[in-house]
């Protein structure tokens, strides 16, 4: 018998457990260890965030649903992880022993790296579903009193998308409130390009989004960095090619949501040999760490290069289906070890990815995410919106029925020839 614990229970963390389960062997023994009893499906936290959705729409008691799974479910949290002795304390004092764990964390949000930056603070922020929900009701009292908009990510962010999707899906608000002529635009972004992404854009994607912002009357800066947030008036530098400073801007607003930059959390940060200075998890073509073999990582949590040297800091995104991707592999991997073999399947990293945009949306494939690429394929459409609605209902669907069945496992990566495994 073995113990297999799965620290994290967001999108990476849930899906894992569930493609564990078939891999293992009838006296194994899995644990999941989360924050709180409940998921909440983060890509719909922009819909949150003007009333579209509620938290309820989108959260599922996962205690309730792995006890049917027969998952041990922990929603104490992580203190710590003691990789050389085989532990994970818990925020109660008490430890989680393991034989083989998968760490599926998510990043902290690192807010403080920006003076006035946050919802603790002079901006909102749509990463989770409780700042979402402050957002809508800073957002509710600004249709009252409208005026300067300012959405973007900041420097050193790896998650642009979100960014895209909020201001677009704003406008749309904004417009169906018959607001929109009262309130000017401006998207501030870390990246070298609108479009980019922090995958050095996929297809076409610097040319759509870009077209998607002239139509919307949305204003952008890019290679912009934030230096700080003051009621009403943040303070960005955008940066040529050799680092040097072109204009200082200062942008007044009445509402702000800025993606903050990732980084590792506590519970790994300074565990040589498991994360780096960031606390990222170090992982091999397996989804292992190289110091600690029984360490998998997999999800936002997992360090990865930038696609290259650009004038302000740009992280690497891990898409939703790049996720799923590691999670099978890992999956895999476990159950063969479990089985005394060696593991032997890689994760394809590749991406696929919808961006609701409101009414509209993008939509790009990238095999493999980074450059060079198989196909990099990018369009646009309404079809793109009502997909990315689907895929919500589809998977919240089949997570509160404990399923295994991935989100993006549909007949559309099977037309597309998307695949998420390759072999050594």
């Amino acid at each position: 018998m073995a113990d297999i614990v799965v620290l994290g229970a967001g999108l990476g963390g849930t899906l894992m457990a569930y493609e564990l389960l078939p891999h293992l062997r009838w006296r194994d023994k899995l644990t999941v260890i989360g924050q709180g009893p409940r998921y909440h499906f983060v890509p719909s936290n922009p819909w949150v965030a003007v009333g579209w959705r509620t938290r309820r729409d989108i959260e599922i008691n996962l205690a309730r649903v792995m006890k049917r799974r027969r998952i041990n479910y922990r929603g104490e949290g992580a203190a710590r992880v003691h990789a050389r002795e085989n532990r994970v304390e818990l925020t109660d004092g008490s430890s989680v022993p393991y034989d083989y764990l998968v760490i599926a964390t998510g990043p902290e949000l690192a807010f403080d790296e920006i003076p006035g930056l946050g919802p603790e603070a002079n901006t909102q922020s749509i990463c989770h579903v409780d700042h979402a929900e402050k957002a809508h009701e800073a957002f509710e009292a600004f249709a009252r009193n409208p005026g300067p908009v300012v959405v973007g990510a900041v420097q050193g962010a790896s998650c642009f998308g979100p960014a895209y999707e909020f201001a677009f899906i704003l406008d749309a608000e904004l417009r169906h409130r018959r607001i929109r002529d009262k309130v000017p635009m401006t998207f501030v972004t870390s990246e070298p390009y609108i479009g980019h992404l922090g995958l050095d854009g996929v297809g076409d994607t610097k040319g759509l989004i870009e077209s998607e912002l002239r139509d919307h009357h949305i204003k952008w800066l890019t290679s912009a960095r934030v230096k700080g947030v003051e009621p009403g008036k943040m303070t960005v530098e955008t940066v040529a090619e050799g680092g040097a400073v072109e204009k200082t801007h200062e942008l007044p607003f009445k509402f702000a949501m800025m993606l903050p930059a990732f980084r590792g959390v506590k519970a790994v940060m300074g565990v040589e040999g498991l994360a780096n200075p960031r606390g990222f998890i170090l992982v091999d073509k397996y989804q292992r760490n190289p110091t600690f073999k029984n360490v998998f990582g997999v999800g936002v949590c997992i360090a990865i290069p930038p696609t290259g040297p650009t004038p302000v800091p740009v992280g690497v995104p891990k898409t939703g289906f790049m996720i799923e991707s590691m999670v099978t592999a890992t999956a895999r991997n476990i159950g063969r070890l479990l089985r005394g073999r060696e593991a032997d399947t890689e994760a394809t990293w590749n991406a696929f990815c919808l961006a609701d945009f409101g009414d509209n949306g993008v939509a790009f494939v990238a095999q493999p995410q980074l450059p060079p690429r198989n196909v990099n394929w990018s369009s646009e459409g309404k079809w793109v919106h009502y997909a990315k609605v689907a895929f919500e209902k589809y998977f919240l669907h089949k997570m509160r029925r404990g399923a295994k069945e991935p989100f993006y496992e549909t007949w559309i990566l099977t037309a597309l020839g998307i695949r998420k495994l390759k072999r050594s």
